[in-house]
């Protein structure tokens, strides 16, 4: 199946700003985690801490839904799914 990711501000600059990918049928969202945490290589520390969980203040989203932090790894995907990634943000 494909799932199409997002990313935007400084995670753009570390993973480019749209891709997609291929995975297993039934994959769920650690997949993903695990396939980006590849592709940061040198920056992975700005997404990911030390033990490779995606950091606190990471905004994960699921077809514009946020998602939780009990479900970050659980959740099973669909095909056409679009996942995105945002740093935290401040403003004012």
């Amino acid at each position: 199946m494909k799932v199409r990711v997002k990313t935007f501000a400084r995670f753009r600059e570390i993973l480019g700003g749209e891709s997609t990918l291929d995975l297993p049928d039934g994959a769920t969202m650690a997949a993903v985690l695990a396939a980006l945490r590849g592709r940061a290589g040198d920056e992975s520390d700005a997404i990911f801490d030390e033990t490779g969980a995606l950091r606190a203040h990471v905004i994960l989203m699921r077809n514009g839904k946020r998602i939780g932090k009990a479900d970050r790894n659980a959740l099973v995907l669909a095909e056409g799914d679009e996942i995105a990634l945002f740093p935290p943000v401040a403003g004012g």
